[in-house]
């Protein structure tokens, strides 16, 4: 037994450079759901944390489509680092801008020609989408800023500079938070915005990220940056070969996020006040998902590079070693989160008392999520560095729409059960099959290619 444990035991060298990796990546993420919690704590003040939580289901499903497109080139910025391959590189760091830029495009056209429709589908109640349409006017001309900025962000993280995009993320979340308080409230010569005001800070924040980030990277002569010719020269082979690998993980993403804001229609046939402590919870789960993302993206750009650099067996000694660190996390975060979720529910300014129960239950429920994702990242994380896209879109979106969502609906409309927190604790059953199915595959090595191979030079 002692043998077999032994076998996700880092020795310390492995623990110093995931810890290298993962903790400004961990930061950033938190940084970035704090902006989220300043935004949504910010308009529970002026009673609109349902509105502005509905609305924001279209930035959720631009985040999914750029975590998906940009993270896939992603797999590849590893591996050219990995194996030295500038030239590639900088290819790859172009391509991931013009997929970032139509991404953000994309759902800024669609907030304006069907915002209506949208926010209707979601929460068919007059007041919320007339509100959510004031709000999106401002937020959807932040989703370009935002999906450019992440792929900086992500570049960064395949090259092990993560301390660069963690600075930019205080930044953003300092003038996020100082924004968002001047327009929503309209302290001294601004104006009294209300949500507007909110959507104004997130853009001003986004946008001057992706600015410092411009700056930067061309000031220091980055390694993935390079002449115009050198960026977005693609031809057709080099696009062939990296868009088929990526193409799944677009794909998943998409259906995966339109499937995450699905949930939110089967939930808001509960009610408003059922939406608005579902909403709080989450919020508040998304800051403990640092953890999560910072795990997940170390995974990748570590096993990674090792991939790109043509060592398998140390890939492979290196995914197990992140299983025995997501377990000991996954216990964490569970005692942790069920210690403080009062605390952190009543910085709300929830009115009404079963609201405010019913919230930190959802909390509770949403720790149990949060540590069974901590196992299934690290499934993901390790298939996404090698390339294994389809299996990974269908433990991802896949079983999400053959299991999560199927379940959400019929406890719901069939069952008629009422509870949103009990109806969200058993659809956790999702994540326990993703996890048997995803540990099969996983020790089954067959993620363990050099996708370097695979490019022409």
């Amino acid at each position: 037994m002692k043998r077999y444990l032994r076998r996700y035991r880092g020795p310390k060298n492995f623990y110093v450079q995931a810890s290298k990796i993962a903790v400004p990546l961990a930061m950033q993420q938190l940084l970035g759901s704090c902006m989220g919690i300043v935004d949504s704590l910010m308009v529970s003040w002026i009673g609109e944390v349902t509105t502005v939580g509905t609305a924001a289901q279209i930035d959720v499903l631009c985040s999914d489509v750029a975590y998906g497109a940009i993270g896939g080139t992603g797999i590849f910025a590893a591996q050219f680092y990995g194996a030295q391959d500038d030239r590639n590189l900088k290819r790859t760091f172009g391509l991931s801008l013009v997929l970032a830029f139509i991404n953000g495009l994309f759902w800024m056209l669609l907030a304006l020609f069907f915002g209506s429709s949208i926010l209707h589908f979601y929460m068919p109640d007059a007041r919320i989408v007339d509100s959510g349409l004031i709000y999106l006017q401002i937020a959807m001309l932040s989703y370009l800023p935002s999906s450019l900025t992440f792929a900086f962000s992500y570049v960064y993280r395949s090259i092990h500079k993560t301390l660069i995009p963690l600075i930019i993320s205080v930044f953003a979340m300092l003038a996020n938070c100082i924004m968002n308080y001047l327009f929503i409230f309209g302290i001294g010569p601004f104006p009294e915005l209300g949500i507007q005001g909110a959507a104004l800070g997130t853009l001003i924040a986004q946008s001057l990220a992706l600015l410092i980030h411009i700056f930067y990277a061309y000031s220091t002569h980055q390694p993935f940056i390079g002449t115009w010719t050198e960026m977005f020269s693609f031809d057709p082979m080099f696009l062939k070969q990296i868009l088929h690998r990526i193409s799944p993980l677009i794909i998943n993403e998409l259906m995966f996020g339109f499937g995450t804001t699905l949930f939110i229609k089967a939930f808001g046939s509960l009610g408003s006040h059922s939406m608005e402590a579902y909403y709080v919870g989450q919020k508040i789960s998304d800051v403990f998902f640092f953890v999560v993302m910072g795990i997940s993206n170390a995974t990748a750009a570590i096993i990674g590079n090792t991939l790109g650099s043509g060592d398998v067996q140390k890939a492979k000694e290196q995914g197990d070693y992140f299983v025995g660190m997501a377990c000991m996390l996954a216990v964490l975060s569970i005692i942790i989160i069920h210690l403080f979720a009062y605390p952190m529910v009543a910085v709300f300014a929830l009115q009404d008392d079963a609201v405010i129960a019913l919230a930190v239950t959802i909390v509770q429920v949403f720790s149990i999520k949060i540590s069974l994702r901590l196992f299934i990242v690290i499934i993901f994380s390790t298939l996404r560095a090698g390339g294994d896209s389809k299996m990974l879109s269908f433990l991802d979106s896949g079983i999400m729409w053959l299991v999560g969502l199927p379940l959400a609906f019929f406890l719901v409309h069939v069952m008629q059960m009422t509870n949103i927190a009990l109806v969200f604790l058993i659809i956790q059953i999702e994540q326990i099959v993703r996890i048997f199915i995803g540990m099969r595959r996983y020790r089954s090595g067959s993620w363990t290619v050099n996708l370097t191979n695979t490019v022409d030079a």
